[in-house]
């Protein structure tokens, strides 16, 4: 299996930023780490070897990101609007520095965000902010309110960060038609603590048109042998 290692100095972030890639060719997958994870991440838990004969078959190439969860949401020493604006930075790290990077290296038009637990989020307020970069989005064991790091405290940047919020507001019918394109998966554990956030955010998706595929899957299922289970499911769509 093909695998490289690539790293730059993000301008950014101002700081170097590093990124996996798995596979040859096909539709590039961007990968989100859990909480204060790494780009090692995915790797160090097999899923490569998960998703081994979409990769060898040259139907996925896999991104695994790196991230600044670290001087973002995980930062509680700053306000609220200040990891936000983090946030923020990361989003023109991904749109103007690695999307571009991915693509070059690889045409496939088609682009996946996916991630679990924190990650999910990630690639939900990636695609939904970008949904005309990110055609389809795979959340797994995720939670969409990013409130719930700021204490309920919300301004212009930590609303720009939050999908749960700015989808309820989106009236611009282009936006929600480029929504309404992409694939969206919600795949969590019946028994997750994050299922009624799931719930919500998945009609509230519906109420603008958005289809989606909520997909509530029997026990806790917050943890890796499901996420591989999960990720084999719905790589290629929701069922």
């Amino acid at each position: 299996m093909n695998r490289e290692h690539h790293s730059w100095h993000s301008p950014a972030l101002g700081r170097d930023m590093h990124m996996l890639v798995f596979g040859h060719a096909g539709a590039r997958v961007l990968v989100f780490p859990t909480s204060l994870g790494s780009c090692h991440e995915w790797a160090d838990r097999h899923m490569p070897e998960v998703l081994g004969d979409h990769l060898a078959n040259g139907w996925i190439q896999m991104f695994c990101v790196d991230h600044v969860q670290g001087e973002s949401w995980y930062a509680e020493q700053l306000h609220p609007g200040a990891r936000a604006w983090r946030h923020l930075q990361y989003d023109q790290y991904l749109t103007k520095e690695l999307l571009p990077f991915t693509a070059h290296r690889n045409p496939n038009p088609f682009v996946v965000a996916l991630g679990a637990s924190f990650g999910a989020y990630q690639a939900a307020c990636l695609g939904l902010r970008h949904p005309e970069l990110v055609h389809r989005i795979i959340g797994l064991s995720g939670f969409y309110d990013i409130k719930r790091f700021t204490g309920g405290y919300s301004d212009e940047n930590v609303y720009a960060c939050n999908p749960f919020d700015f989808i309820v507001h989106e009236h611009d019918p282009q936006r929600l038609g480029a929504f309404a394109r992409q694939d969206i998966v919600l795949a969590v554990g019946g028994n997750d603590p994050s299922i009624e956030n799931n719930r919500e955010f998945s009609k509230r998706l519906w109420d603008k048109g958005v289809g989606n595929a909520l997909r509530v899957w029997d026990g806790w299922c917050h943890d890796w042998p499901y996420w591989e289970k999960m990720v084999r499911t719905y790589i290629g769509g929701h069922d």
